[in-house]
C-alpha cells in the first residue's frame, strides 16, 4: 500500500493551504469553547478553509471515535466513550455565536447504540427549530445499522435536508466499507423519499479508489432510481499511508463529465469537482 502511496503525486488543484485569518481562529475556537467536533477538522477536509472563511462549518457529534473501519476515513477508531446528553443544547450555543443560517450536523457511526445515535440527531434538530427559527438544518446520518425506526425519528423532526453517502461504487464497497451494505445505503435514501415528500434527499460519493467509469454511471443511475435530489462528487485524498491507496486523481474536466451525464440521467442538482466534500456549497444546493 505504501508503493501506490508513492506512485501518484497530488496534482496542483488539490494543494490547499490553511490560512490563519480572524475568521478561521475565530470558528475554531468556538468550536472548542463549546467541546464540540468539526469534521471539518476531525476527516481533513480539503474545503476547511473556504467553509471556515465564510464563517460555516459541519459539526460532528456522538464523540470523535467512531465504530466502523471503513478504509477511507481518517476518523479515529475504536470504542466511543458515554453518549453526551448536553451536547444538543451546547450545538445550538455554538450555532448562535458563530451566527450561522444554514447548519449541517453529521457523526461518526455508533453501532454501540440501540437506535445508532439518532435520538441525540433528533434532539439536536428541534432545539436548532426551536431556538433558531430561521435557520436550515443538513445532517448527513450514518446507516443506524438497517434500523428503520431509528429512520423514521429523524424524518418525524423535519430537517430541511437528509443526507447519507453511498461513499463509493457498488463493486468497491465491500472492500472499502466492510461494516457497510451498499443495498441498506440505497434503500435508506428510497425511504426518505417515500416517507416525506418535504425532505430533500442527498448524497455523495469519491471517485479515485479504483472504480471504472462504468462503476460511476451505475452509481448514478441507482441514485437516480431512488429519487435523489442532491449529488456530490469529490476526488478521494489518501489521509495516510495506512489507508486506501488514491489509484487516480481525476482531472477537473473529468468531473465536469460526470455532472454533465448525472443530469442527463435525471439527478436534479449535483455538486461535482476535485475538492467537493458532502457538505460542500451545501447551502448553496439547498
Amino acid at each position: 500500500m505504501s508503493e501506490d502511496f508513492a506512485l501518484l503525486r497530488k496534482p496542483e488543484w488539490l494543494k490547499v493551504g490553511l490560512p490563519k485569518t480572524k475568521e478561521f481562529k475565530r470558528i475554531k475556537s468556538v468550536i472548542k469553547k463549546f467541546g464540540l467536533h468539526s469534521v471539518c477538522q476531525e476527516a481533513r477536509c480539503p474545503n476547511m478553509t473556504e467553509c471556515f472563511q465564510a464563517g460555516t462549518a459541519t459539526f460532528l457529534i456522538l464523540g470523535d471515535v467512531c465504530t466502523r473501519r471503513c478504509r477511507y476515513c481518517n476518523v479515529r477508531k475504536g470504542t466511543p466513550g458515554r453518549v453526551d446528553e448536553e451536547e444538543p443544547e451546547r450545538l445550538v450555543e455554538a450555532v448562535k455565536k458563530i451566527g450561522l443560517t444554514y447548519i449541517v450536523i453529521t457523526s461518526v457511526t455508533r453501532d454501540d447504540l440501540p437506535d445508532g445515535g439518532a435520538g441525540i440527531f433528533a434532539r439536536c434538530i428541534r432545539l436548532l427549530k426551536k431556538e433558531v427559527p430561521a435557520s436550515r438544518v443538513e445532517v448527513l446520518i450514518p446507516d443506524f445499522g438497517g434500523n428503520r425506526d431509528a429512520l423514521d425519528l429523524i424524518i418525524e423532526t423535519g430537517p430541511d435536508v437528509i443526507n447519507h453517502n453511498l461513499e463509493v461504487a457498488q463493486r468497491l464497497f465491500r472492500d472499502v466499507r466492510p461494516l457497510g451494505n451498499y443495498d441498506v445505503s440505497l434503500g435508506m435514501i428510497r425511504h426518505i423519499n417515500e416517507s416525506d415528500a418535504n425532505v430533500i434527499t442527498k448524497s455523495g460519493f469519491m471517485v479515485g479508489l479504483g472504480e471504472s467509469n462504468e462503476d460511476v454511471s451505475s452509481l448514478l443511475f441507482d441514485l437516480a432510481s431512488v429519487n435523489c435530489a442532491r449529488v456530490t462528487i469529490g476526488q478521494y485524498q489518501q489521509p495516510t499511508r495506512d489507508h486506501w491507496p488514491v489509484r487516480k486523481y481525476y482531472h477537473p474536466d473529468e468531473f465536469t463529465e460526470f455532472k454533465k451525464n448525472a443530469l442527463k440521467m435525471g439527478l436534479p442538482s449535483v455538486e461535482a469537482g476535485p475538492l467537493v466534500r458532502s457538505s460542500y456549497h451545501a447551502a448553496e444546493m439547498y
